[in-house]
């Protein structure tokens, strides 16, 4: 299975937002920060406002934060809104599908057992996880200078 570049800048996003907990995360600075378009991280945003996964807040000074706290948006989250489809074979589209096989089938239900096993793990991992596994995100994605460590004596 190979999720779509949706779900990957969708993950870019919250991991920015959750770097930034506190302040308001303006698009423009994302896109910079990540080398993408402003108008594509828009189009990626509207179903993770729609799922509340991501708010929006208005004005001169606005900008996008996570709408729950990081530890509580898992990848499957994530997943579930920005992919159209987890079809892993044809016979996944049981209305599309001309197999006699699609109600008895050992490949659909090994597939469909995988699909669900993926979903597992992703739902055990968060946003919040992400970004504790980068101790410095925030100085990689701009957010603040990286601090000087004194050499070792």
């Amino acid at each position: 299975m190979r999720l779509t570049r949706q779900t990957n800048y969708a993950v870019r996003i919250l991991m920015y937002c959750s770097a930034n907990e506190g302040n308001l995360s303006r698009v423009p600075d994302i896109a910079e920060a990540y080398g993408l378009s402003e108008a594509y991280l828009f189009k990626i945003l509207k179903p993770m406002m729609d799922a509340k996964i991501i708010e929006s807040v208005r004005g001169r000074n606005g900008g996008i934060r996570l709408a729950r706290d990081a530890a509580d948006i898992t990848l499957f989250d994530v997943v579930r809104v920005t992919e159209e489809n987890f079809a892993l074979a044809e016979c996944f589209d049981d209305e599309n599908s001309d197999c006699p096989l699609i109600d008895s089938c050992g490949f659909n239900s090994a597939l469909r057992e995988a699909l669900n096993a993926f979903f597992e793990v992703l739902g055990k991992y968060t946003i919040a996880d992400m970004v504790a596994a980068r101790p410095n995100i925030n100085f990689l994605l701009g957010l603040e200078e990286m601090e000087a460590v004194a050499p070792a004596a």
